[in-house]
């Protein structure tokens, strides 16, 4: 998932109560915003056990690139002129040896050479809407059957769950994620809760915590209901309300509600410039400012939608960037939500629920966790879901924010500008007849196995569209490895990959060709994913290098070359996350002529595909690609297996 990046030190505290006061939320970006968030107790060890993100060699990053740019080069001729670029760029006469020694000794004066320049150029400098562009969503299953079945049970469950999950992992209860090699960076952890990104006049956001305020400043849940904030304190000294209070609770709001606020939350899905001013604007009255913060130090925030989505796609469509309304042109679910937030849950009113996710300093998989354990618990009929306390909690309290005549027609403008953004996508679904339990059978990776699906179905698209392939595959690797660590580039698109994609509509090709065309295919994605994961793609080093260019210098030519940046143009952006509680999961397409393709491939008995796009794209034409090349490619392997019998 992507956005359309003077010496760093974390400074190490202790989980201390800290001094409650308002930070400024109109002045310029603090210097040390990030550092400012304390990390959580037992991953602060971290910081010294787990190794830096290094700084590739040089010349490997060259020949890996080179390699991805032969399958895109639309002729010989510009094949070769790129790599003569690249040649220079890495001579000793070139530049390129100089930029990578100015970012090898940035690396060693700081703790993570990329963290700065990618929270700026990835997310926090992005200004467009974060609604599509950058934000995701998770569809969750249904209310388990033993708990009860009202939006305002289904709220209760998920922030009691959620403030449970807070608890362990603000006392250290949580254990690192992990795999066989070893455990993942938590880092990312400390922006879940507690915080929110906050909109820079001069161009780049950031994000504030407020962790460390004392007990009854802590805890504390935004709800919002036909666009009226709501403050719930969920943490009453020191103890989690039952489910069977917050519901209460919840209900009190639901009754309490009965007609439409003015909708300030969608100020939220502006473009970050024009909500940058319209946020100072509420911020000068000191009333609104009170409210700011408290959104803004809140643990969470829970939508209570009055969508009832039924559909896959209109339950997905509902959660990324909710309700419209064709007769006026408004966002009119954006109203009702408050995008800024990392952890925004949403309960429609036929207790359909999932989470929209905020996206600049923390990944989706530290989200999955906190989701796919949250809704564990409840699955659960042995899950403590509380006694109520004798005396029963205060009352929630309404936001009422003062809404002037400058603010009511920024909500128009921005409802209006939200609706426009919404309106413009395109989305479709697909489940598979068969999953990981028959792919592993035949001996494959999963992922692979979903990649090739995608590369066969976009060659398809573009064959029978007579179009030329105008971009690269990005997929998602995680470098959670090391310390700070977020992702890295897999270049999907392979020499091996194509030659696989055409041998399979070539009758020419026997189906055993064809065969070991895939796993010669499958196994080069293999391999560059494990090299992208440990750190060993080409995109952010070279990212890295450019960065390095001082004032005055001239950009080396290889990054001007037309192949050098088709190649970084993401016509398929991929990624994969995988729990058993989301039948629906996706974001939006990176470049206006490309798809996004969510997928899935942990269930055993099926894949799962999301795709959007803009509505220009032939969007369900290439999902129903997806679909024949899913088959193509099971109907290949069952093949082969009954040959071998």
């Amino acid at each position: 998932m992507l956005a359309r990046l003077p010496p760093f030190k974390v400074r190490r505290r202790p989980l201390l109560f800290r001094k409650i006061h308002m930070p400024s939320l109109t002045g310029p970006r603090p210097v040390d915003w990030k550092a400012a968030a304390p990390p959580i107790p037992n991953f602060a060890a971290q910081h010294d056990s787990l190794p830096r993100l290094p700084v590739p060699n040089l010349t490997a990053t060259l020949e890996r690139l080179k390699t991805s740019l032969l399958p895109l080069a639309h002729s010989e001729a510009e094949f070769t002129d790129a790599v003569k670029k690249i040649d220079a760029f890495g001579s000793h006469a070139g530049s390129g040896s100089l930029l990578q020694s100015r970012l090898l000794q940035r690396a060693s004066e700081r703790e993570h050479w990329l963290e700065e320049w990618w929270d700026d150029l990835g997310y926090l400098g992005y200004r467009d809407s974060v609604v599509v562009n950058v934000s995701y969503y998770y569809g969750f299953d249904g209310q388990p059957a033993h708990l009860p079945q009202s939006p305002a049970a289904r709220a209760a469950g998920l922030a009691r769950g959620a403030l449970i999950f807070r608890q362990k992992l603000l006392s250290g209860q949580v254990s690192p994620d992990r795999t066989k090699e070893g455990q993942f960076c938590m880092d990312t952890y400390r922006w879940m809760f507690d915080c929110c990104r906050i909109p820079g006049l001069h161009g780049l956001d950031w994000s504030v915590s407020h962790a460390g305020f004392g007990v009854d400043e802590l805890g504390h849940i935004i709800i919002v209901r036909r666009n009226r904030f709501w403050k719930l304190k969920g943490i009453i000294n020191g103890r989690i309300l039952s489910m069977t209070e917050l519901e209460k609770q919840i209900q009190y709001i639901y009754d309490s509600t009965t007609e439409e606020y003015s909708g300030v939350g969608v100020l939220t899905a502006s473009n970050r410039d024009v909500w940058a001013k319209d946020h100072a604007h509420l911020a000068a009255d000191p009333h609104n400012a009170s409210i700011l913060h408290t959104i803004h130090s809140s643990a969470f925030l829970i939508s209570l939608d009055t969508d009832t989505p039924s559909s896959p796609i209109a339950n997905s469509r509902s959660l990324w960037h909710g309700s419209l309304s064709p007769s006026t042109l408004d966002a009119t679910g954006l109203k009702n939500r408050w995008v800024d937030k990392p952890v925004e849950f949403i309960v429609f009113d036929n207790a359909r629920a999932g989470l929209m996710g905020e996206h600049s300093v923390m990944d989706g998989t530290p989200t999955v966790r906190m989701c796919d354990e949250v809704l564990d618990w409840l699955a659960d009929p042995a899950f403590d879901l509380g006694a109520p306390s004798a005396i029963p909690p205060p009352k929630p309290e309404p936001l009422d924010f003062v809404v002037d005549d400058t603010t009511r027609a920024a909500i128009d403008k921005a409802s209006k500008a939200a609706y426009e953004l919404a309106d413009s996508q395109s989305m479709s679904y697909h489940l598979t007849s068969y999953g990981k339990a028959a792919i592993k059978a035949f001996r494959v990776s999963p992922d692979s196995w979903a990649q090739m699906i995608i590369q066969l179905a976009y060659a398809r698209l573009l064959r029978a569209r007579g179009l030329k392939r105008e971009g690269g595959t990005y997929e998602a690797a995680t470098t959670r490895r090391y310390w700070k660590g977020r992702t890295e580039t897999i270049r999907v698109v392979t020499s091996q990959s194509d030659a696989f994609v055409s041998a399979m509509d070539d009758p020419r090709v026997s189906c055993e060709d064809r065969k070991q065309l895939f796993d010669t295919a499958g196994k080069a994605h293999i391999l560059l994913a494990k090299a992208a994961g440990s750190g060993e793609g080409v995109d952010r080093h070279m990212l890295g290098m450019k960065m390095c260019l001082r004032e005055g210098e001239p950009v080396p030519e290889l990054y001007n070359d037309p192949l050098y940046k088709r190649s970084g143009t993401w016509v398929l952006s991929t990624s994969a996350v995988f729990s058993d509680h989301f039948p629906e999961y996706g974001w939006g397409e990176v470049v206006p002529e490309g798809f996004g393709v969510a997928y899935m491939t942990g269930y055993d008995d099926r894949l799962q595909f999301t795709v959007t796009s803009r509505k220009e794209m032939p969007n369900q034409e290439f999902m129903n690609e997806i679909a024949r090349a899913a088959v193509d490619l099971y109907d290949l392997h069952a093949g082969q297996r009954k040959s071998m019998l």
